[in-house]
């Protein structure tokens, strides 16, 4: 009776995972008797456990990523240029600490976005936060702040995102509005923040893409010049697996 007690009191204080590890714990047998400070001990991994997972999927649904990348998952095999000594070291998350960018190039189907959305995930699993944005679609966004007024606040949120990432970026040429808005949001997170980059064009063919010189000068100055830059090649994987009439494997 006291220990449905002590439940009950543990998930009024919104103590879910040390309840249930009690809980847990209670209804095994028991080969030996745990001193207090042990007991006490794993009933506090439990709770700092359930808050951390708590935390990580509330960071994954906010980054709301196009694809469920993982390091772990990434595929060396397909001949592309992707090293994977530069891939783990990324995967430590030090760009992030320092405010680093991570630049992703190359054709179309090679698992750009996926090396994106993977490198994305390990940060949101190292407790840092991500948004995930196609370019075309964020620039969309900012227009529609611009028109209705949450210009600024959007801004705002966007510079506390710890990593954000713009893929497809340089796809089309940009309006006028578009580079000041996309001049605005760069502004406001470098030196603060990191981003992640992905584009079928070198950075030096961006300038052709955003098409006012100064302006140019000016974004491509905050992203390129502290980023890591990871030149991929190679065949579509999707048009290789297809002609072995095999489904793509993760990129």
């Amino acid at each position: 009776m006291l220990a449905e007690q002590t439940i009950e009191k543990l998930v009024g204080m919104k103590m879910h995972g040390m309840a249930h590890a009690f809980r847990d714990w209670l209804s095994r047998p028991k080969d030996k008797d745990l001193a207090p400070a042990d007991l006490l001990g794993l009933l506090a991994d439990a709770e700092w456990t359930y808050r951390e997972n708590r935390r990580l999927t509330s960071r994954l649904k906010t980054a709301r990523l196009r694809q469920q990348g993982c390091i772990e998952d990434i595929n060396y095999g397909y001949v592309r240029g992707l090293s994977k000594s530069v891939m783990l070291d990324l995967s430590s998350c030090r760009w992030v600490g320092a405010h680093q960018n991570i630049i992703l190039t190359g054709p179309t189907g090679v698992g750009k976005s996926y090396l994106a959305c993977a490198l994305a995930n390990k940060a949101c699993r190292e407790g840092h936060s991500v948004v995930y944005r196609r370019t075309s679609r964020l620039l969309d966004e900012l227009a529609q702040a611009r028109a209705d007024g949450t210009f600024p606040d959007l801004l705002r949120r966007l510079a506390k995102v710890q990593v954000l990432v713009l893929d497809d970026f340089a796809l089309e040429v940009l309006g006028p509005a578009e580079r000041k808005h996309l001049h605005e949001l760069l502004e406001d997170r470098c030196g603060i923040s990191s981003l992640i980059i992905t584009s079928q064009l070198d950075p030096k063919e961006w300038r052709a893409v955003i098409a006012e010189g100064t302006v140019a000068d000016a974004i491509c100055d905050r992203v390129v010049h502290n980023a890591h830059r990871i030149k991929l090649t190679g065949e579509s994987i999707r048009k290789l697996e297809a002609e072995k009439g095999k489904k793509p494997a993760a990129p």
